[in-house]
C-alpha cells in the first residue's frame, strides 16, 4: 500500500484532476499534475504542476521518479505516454487498458468478443468501406470517429448511404465506427472502482439526461427497475474483471424501449454522471480513485440519500457576468462545486451542483428548479 504523505500523480489538469487533487490532499497525499495548460483547474490546487505536452520525456520521467504511482483522468493521453512512465513507477489503469477505451473500434470489438451487448455496428476505416457498413446497418444511425469524440461531438446521424458519404467527408475522412440508431427508453451508467487485489466497489446507477449531446441531469438512485440497475452493476463489474482492471471505470448504458440494456461505451476514469458521489455517499468516485490507485482498500459506496445533479454550461455567464449562485447556495440541501476554469463559453463545462432529498422525484423537482432560476436571472 502507498500512504500518506506519498505523491500521486495525475495525467490531465481539468475538473477532474482536480477533484483527484482535492480528495488525495484532503487523505494527505501530495499531488502532481503534468497538463500543458499553465491555467489549469488541477495544477492550481496540485503541490506541483508540470506544464509540459503529455509527450514530454523529460517532465514525464520527473513525474515518475516523483511520484509512488500515477493515473489520468482522461483517456486521450497518449498511450506510449503511459508505458514510458511505467518504468518508473506504477500506472493505473495501465497504457494496454486505456487503449481500448481511446478507439471505438477497439473498444466495441473487446465488448462483443467478451459477450457484453452493444448496438450493432461496423467498422469504417475509408470510402470502400461505406456502401457495406451501411448495407449491414442500415438507416437510421449514427457515424461516430473512432477516436477523440466526446459530449456528442464527432458524430453525424445518418439516413442513407448518400448522407452517410457525406458525413465521412464533414468528420475528415478518419477512421470512424457505425452503429445503428435505437429506440431508448433511457440511459443510465455505472461508475465501479476495482483495485489492486481484484476487490470491486460499485455505486448505485445513475440515470442521465442530455441536452446537446452533453450530460445536462443525472438522479442517483436511477428511476428504472431494481432488476436492470442490478444488471447494470453486475455488467460493469464484470467488464472490469475481463480487462484486468485497477481504477475507476465508468459504463454507459441504453435501456431500450423493449427493455434490453445494451453497452453505449467506456470510461477508464471518473464520470460526470459520478459527480452524485461527492456530496450523497459515503465514499466519493475520486476518493475511490485516490484507494484504488494507492493499493488502499476500496470504501463503501453506499448512496447516503437520493440525489440530482446539474452540470453547470459556460452558457450561463451572460456577457461574462458570474451567474447569481444564491440561487443554490441559499438552499439549504444544495451543494455547489465549481472549477476554477478561466473563460466560460458555451458548452464548455464550469461546474455542477447536487440537490439530496428524500426521494429522487423531489431531488429532480429542487434540482430542476434550481436551474430554471439560474437560467432566467
Amino acid at each position: 500500500m502507498i500512504l500518506p504523505p506519498s505523491t500521486l500523480g495525475i495525467l490531465g489538469g481539468g475538473q477532474l484532476g482536480r477533484m483527484f487533487a482535492i480528495a488525495a490532499r484532503t487523505m494527505g497525499f501530495r499531488v502532481m499534475v503534468l497538463d500543458p495548460d499553465s491555467e489549469s483547474p488541477a495544477g492550481a490546487l496540485a503541490d506541483t504542476h508540470l506544464c509540459a505536452d503529455y509527450r514530454d520525456r523529460a517532465a514525464l520521467e520527473r513525474m515518475g521518479r516523483a511520484c509512488a504511482a500515477v493515473t489520468t483522468e482522461f483517456e486521450n493521453v497518449p498511450a506510449d505516454s503511459l508505458e514510458f512512465l511505467a518504468q518508473f513507477c506504477p500506472v493505473r489503469p495501465g497504457a494496454a487498458v486505456v487503449s481500448i477505451a481511446q478507439d471505438r473500434r477497439l473498444e466495441k470489438t473487446f465488448l462483443q468478443s467478451n459477450g457484453f451487448a452493444t448496438a450493432p455496428f461496423a467498422t469504417v476505416e475509408n470510402h470502400a468501406d461505406l456502401a457495406v457498413a451501411f448495407k449491414n446497418i442500415g438507416a437510421p444511425s449514427l457515424l461516430k470517429t473512432a477516436r477523440m469524440g466526446y459530449d456528442g461531438k464527432g458524430q453525424v446521424r445518418v439516413n442513407s448511404l448518400a448522407e452517410l458519404e457525406s458525413a465521412f467527408e464533414t468528420l475528415g475522412a478518419v477512421p470512424c465506427v457505425l452503429e445503428a440508431w435505437l429506440p431508448l427508453q433511457t440511459e443510465i451508467s455505472v461508475v465501479v472502482a476495482r483495485g489492486t487485489d481484484g476487490q470491486t466497489a460499485a455505486f448505485p446507477a445513475a440515470e442521465n439526461r442530455h441536452a446537446n449531446g452533453i450530460l445536462d441531469i443525472s438522479i442517483a438512485p436511477a428511476q428504472v427497475t431494481a432488476e436492470l440497475a442490478g444488471k447494470a452493476l453486475e455488467t460493469a463489474t464484470a467488464i472490469a474483471a475481463s480487462l484486468d482492471y485497477c481504477g475507476m471505470l465508468a459504463v454507459e448504458f441504453f435501456i431500450l424501449g423493449d427493455g434490453r440494456l445494451l453497452i453505449n461505451e467506456i470510461a477508464p476514469r471518473p464520470h460526470n454522471s459520478g459527480h452524485y458521489t461527492l456530496d450523497a455517499c459515503l465514499t466519493t468516485q475520486f476518493e475511490q480513485q485516490v484507494r484504488a490507485l494507492a493499493g488502499l482498500p476500496l470504501g463503501a459506496p453506499d448512496l447516503l440519500r437520493p440525489v440530482a445533479m446539474v452540470n453547470l454550461l459556460g452558457d450561463l455567464w451572460r456577457e461574462g457576468q458570474e451567474p447569481p449562485w444564491d440561487v443554490v447556495l441559499s438552499q439549504p440541501r444544495a451543494k455547489l462545486h465549481l472549477y476554477g476554469k478561466l473563460g466560460a463559453r458555451p458548452g464548455r463545462k464550469m461546474g455542477h451542483f447536487n440537490v439530496l432529498a428524500e426521494s429522487a422525484d423531489a431531488a429532480l423537482q429542487a434540482a430542476l428548479e434550481m436551474k430554471t432560476a439560474l437560467a432566467i436571472e
